[in-house]
């Protein structure tokens, strides 16, 4: 059998080659196999490099690399992601949760009415991470998570068990199909927003998430439309509606915005300096 020390040596090179990683990532993702297998944290390779590896464990590990070096997500072989300081379960009925979208919770937050109790609505909220980072945070505020998949709604309820979430509920909605007239005092949502048929579905990833949380339309804005259009009718009065979208699609969302009559509407820069959230006020 193998020791840590000889797999780390051989397979870094390889994952980095094979998928086109920098080294540090590859050892990143090379250590997190090796921790699921062993079940040990990342201290205990570093401590332990020339521990072997018994017949059932290098089994599983050469099962979980193959899988990753024909591309399948570190997150899906792991069943979770870490996200906003939060750990979360992922599946292939998910997005997995990516740093950028930590932006959309931190606006939110920021947001909020203090001293006051509020309601907020996550659309589509696929493994529960924008809308339980918010209701771990502020235990004080109603969380709403709506998702047209059960399969994702599933992965989310268990979310919020592991995390001891309580201030949340789940509903089945398609959008706001099921929500009968609620209004919120904020609503939150990282839609589909990619182009239909763009090359980066077939690249990464990507290509094994869940292509009805990914594309929407011809230009990748059907879904963030429809969500814009239909938003005044669950928002409180001067509560906002916070979309995050494509690195290139800010000045269009800004002008769904201002076509549906919300005001003070921008958009926010993630950590790359990219506009990646775009929001505005109900005036009404």
């Amino acid at each position: 059998m193998n020791g840590i020390r000889e797999i780390l040596q051989r397979d870094i090179p390889h994952v980095s080659a094979t998928l086109e990683l920098d080294a540090s990532t590859a050892r990143i993702e090379v250590q997190s196999l090796l921790q699921h297998v062993l079940q040990v944290p990342r201290a205990y390779l570093l401590a332990h490099p020339e521990q072997n590896l018994d017949i059932q464990q290098q089994t599983a590990y050469d099962v979980f690399l193959k899988r990753r070096l024909q591309g399948e997500p570190i997150a899906y072989l792991l069943g979770e992601r870490e996200f906003f300081g939060l750990n979360f379960k992922v599946s292939p009925a998910t997005l997995i949760p990516r740093s950028d979208t930590e932006l959309l919770v931190e606006l939110a937050l920021q947001r909020l009415p203090q001293g006051k109790a509020c309601r907020v609505l996550d659309l589509g909220t696929g493994s529960g991470a924008i809308a339980l980072s918010i209701a771990h945070t502020r235990p004080d505020v109603a969380v709403t998570a709506v998702d047209a998949s059960e399969a994702a709604l599933e992965v989310a309820r268990e979310n919020a068990s592991r995390l001891g979430v309580s201030n949340i509920s789940f509903l089945r909605s398609d959008w706001f199909s099921s929500l009968d007239g609620q209004c919120f005092d904020l609503i939150v949502s990282n839609p589909p927003y990619i182009v239909v048929g763009d090359a980066h579905l077939s690249q990464g990833d990507v290509r094994f998430e869940p292509l009805s949380a990914l594309a929407s339309g011809a230009d990748g804005l059907d879904d963030i439309r429809s969500i814009v259009s239909r938003a005044e009718a669950y928002l409180e009065h001067e509560a906002w509606l916070l979309l995050e979208h494509g690195y290139d699609q800010a000045a269009r969302v800004r002008d769904i915005f201002q076509k549906n009559r919300f005001g003070e509407i921008y958009s926010a820069k993630d950590i790359a300096g990219i506009d990646r959230v775009s929001g505005g006020v109900k005036l009404r």
